[in-house]
């Protein structure tokens, strides 16, 4: 199943028809609801556990309306590693070039602050 963002606005996210109102992350057959960070404002390891598993070429990070959220250093180092290349912008151009990628045929996971 293609998963392609159809609304982002300022705390709500629509994809497959279904609305979203908390953060979240997409991966290639899964969404997880109701994503919660460690540090709030900060993208650590730990608060990709659930995905960590899966194979992807991407993560495109979401941080928030107004590109709040940042990504911590561990994150990159790690994804370094494993090859996959990170694109963190705000929220609305982090959906814009999910659904590209997606749409490309990429492996992609989404991680997505749909507020602030």
């Amino acid at each position: 199943m293609v998963t392609i963002i159809e609304v982002y606005d300022f705390g709500v996210m629509v994809i497959n028809g279904k609305k979203y109102t908390s953060d979240l992350i997409i991966a290639p057959g899964k969404i997880v609801e109701n994503w919660w960070r460690v540090e709030g404002h900060s993208l650590c390891l730990k608060d990709l556990e659930e995905v960590l598993d899966e194979k992807f070429e991407y993560l495109v990070v979401g941080t928030g309306y107004y590109g709040l959220m940042k990504v911590k250093r561990e994150v990159y180092e790690e994804m370094g590693k494993r090859g996959v290349k990170i694109l963190a912008k705000p929220t609305r151009e982090a959906v814009n070039e999910f659904n590209k990628l997606v749409k490309e045929g990429r492996s992609v996971v989404g991680a997505f602050h749909l507020t602030c």
